[in-house]
């Protein structure tokens, strides 16, 4: 059991050498060779793996390994996928008939997007996952990096184009875009869950505002982030983004520790 936890508890810094050594080697070859072929590997590994070490970091720090790999698939691809689609379809429609669209606006837009998996669990298979606040926390990270990860890539596409097949200027975008997103997507939809998972864990009018107070400070931060940037911005908001996070980590962990009611 002991050695469990410690495989469990550190598995992440496996991930993050793993996923260094595979796109840097795709990297050096693609600087070597100069085929595009490898442009898509390049962005896709540069995007994901900052991102997917900070999921595997939340799992292992959720009180039990709470998530398997087929789940965390699932909330990484179709939460990142439906929430990138449903986010880019809101937004369009809101700008098509305001003609712009507030900071506020896309943090309000995107914050619900990225909910729709996360509530469809819940609501379908609500037997399986609402049994713990961790394992709601820890999907709400999978969900918001597989969001961060599918936005990043665009990015860095976008930069790519404008370069004329710069590498170095994807690259940059890639560094830049996957070092902030554990403080961005991956901890606000994190926030959101660990409101919307204590709701329905225990429904009272109580944790439902919980929930509202929750989804408002991801909102907060996410158009604080959006709206000024700069360094000091990304530090701030992140910081508090991360450790808010944390503490409901450890709040879940707690939680999860203690033993379950005896039924007869």
């Amino acid at each position: 059991m002991n050695a469990q936890r410690f495989v469990r508890r550190w598995a992440w810094i496996v991930t993050f050498l793993v996923g260094a050594g595979l796109y840097l080697a795709v990297l050096a070859v693609l600087t070597d060779t100069k085929n595009p072929n490898l442009f898509p590997t390049m962005i896709l590994l540069g995007a994901l793996v900052v991102p997917l070490t900070f999921v595997t970091f939340a799992a292992g720090r959720s009180g039990r390994w709470l998530i398997d790999g087929v789940t965390l698939g699932i909330c990484l691809l179709f939460g990142g996928v439906i929430g990138v689609v449903v986010a880019g379809l809101l937004e369009y429609d809101a700008m098509r008939r305001l003609g712009t669209l507030p900071m506020v606006g896309v943090g309000l837009i995107e914050e619900a997007a990225k909910l729709v998996v996360p509530a469809i669990l819940v609501i379908f298979f609500g037997h399986r996952y609402r049994t713990s606040i961790g394992r709601g926390i820890v999907i709400g990270v999978a969900v918001g990096t597989g969001f961060a990860v599918l936005e990043t890539m665009g990015y860095a596409f976008v930069a790519l184009l404008q370069s004329d097949g710069n590498v170095g200027a994807a690259e940059q975008t890639l560094f830049i875009r996957g070092l902030l997103s554990p403080a961005g997507h991956a901890a606000w939809t994190g926030l959101t869950c660990w409101g919307l998972w204590r709701f329905v864990t225990e429904p009272t009018g109580k944790h439902f505002a919980g929930f509202l107070g929750m989804y408002a400070v991801a909102v907060a931060l996410h158009s604080t982030w959006d709206g000024l940037g700069g360094v000091i911005t990304y530090a701030i908001v992140g910081t508090i983004s991360i450790g808010l996070l944390l503490f409901g980590l450890k709040r879940a962990q707690r939680a999860d520790a203690k033993p379950a009611p005896v039924t007869v």
